[in-house]
């Protein structure tokens, strides 16, 4: 079956160990130096690593691989210790995986162990709609109170200078990329901030995509490496939300930059869940 993974590039792994404590399924080992995923059946597809590595060296990706086996995790999990388990355990509940969350509590009681299941027990019970639970950290559903402020009183002008915005729909040799400031910038952001068209997008030519759920993402990078290389562009921002699976954006502008002879200035901005700007900062 083709679903999601994660995917380590060795030439970036510096084998500090990092991934292997924030994965909760035990599916990273340190081999040869290397950090590596012993098995497709270990992953849960999550992304929990992703956060914890310090060089970028993994990131997700949509292959052939097995079906993600809570019962073979937790097979694998028992002899480690109630510690480990509760940990492997609140982490499925901290992504709303329900479903995946009663079936290693019914492992637990179908073997006779016995583990605190305090904070576990209640929301594993609740029946789940097939195919509700989250594909990464990014998914977790979550309600943020109104938030009373004023508002502009009349249409507030759009900032956007050119069509089409979609990275695949781009052309990076388009004559409105010629020694322009181009912000790349995740799908969610512009939802997440609420300025966002005058704190971002006034002056700058814009894209967007989404580092998880779009395909092609080699032909982004051709793409970003054109309009630096060949559109002469004068500085590239990237926004993107402080969800680890959206760090890949800022991978594809990384290793675009690192195919282009000409280098350009670029900022990192993380944009938060609840619409705060987290980090901003030339890199």
């Amino acid at each position: 079956m083709k679903r999601t993974v994660i995917k380590i590039d060795e030439a970036l792994c510096n084998g500090c160990g990092a991934c292997i404590e924030g994965c909760h399924e035990g599916a990273l080992q340190l081999i040869d130096g290397k950090a590596r995923m012993i098995s497709d059946l270990y992953c849960d597809g999550l992304g929990a690593c992703i956060g914890e590595c310090p060089v970028g060296a993994i990131e997700f990706e949509e292959r052939e691989a097995e079906p993600y086996d809570e019962t073979a995790v937790m097979e694998r999990l028992v002899p480690k210790g109630e510690k480990t388990i509760r940990a492997h355990l609140l982490h499925l509940k901290a992504h709303n995986e329900e479903e995946l969350l009663h079936q290693g509590i019914l492992y637990l009681k179908e073997h006779n162990i016995n583990i605190d299941m305090s904070g576990l027990r209640n929301e594993s019970e609740r029946k789940q709609t097939p195919g509700h639970a989250c594909g990464c950290p990014g998914g977790r559903e979550m309600s943020f109170a109104p938030v009373n402020q004023a508002v502009q009183s009349g249409n507030i002008p759009s900032q956007l200078r050119q069509w089409p915005v979609q990275l695949h729909l781009l052309n990076p040799h388009s004559g409105y990329f010629r020694e322009a400031d181009v912000i790349i910038a995740a799908d969610c952001t512009a939802y997440a901030y609420g300025n966002f068209h005058n704190r971002f997008m006034r002056n700058h030519v814009l894209a967007i995509a989404c580092p998880k759920l779009d395909d092609g993402k080699e032909i982004y990078i051709q793409k970003i490496a054109a309009m630096i290389e060949q559109s002469n562009i004068n500085t590239l921002t990237v926004v993107i939300m402080e969800v680890p699976c959206c760090g890949g954006l800022l991978q594809l502008v990384e290793t675009a930059m690192e195919k282009a002879s000409r280098k350009v200035p670029v900022k990192k901005v993380i944009i938060g869940i609840q619409g705060e700007v987290i980090e901003e900062n030339w890199i």
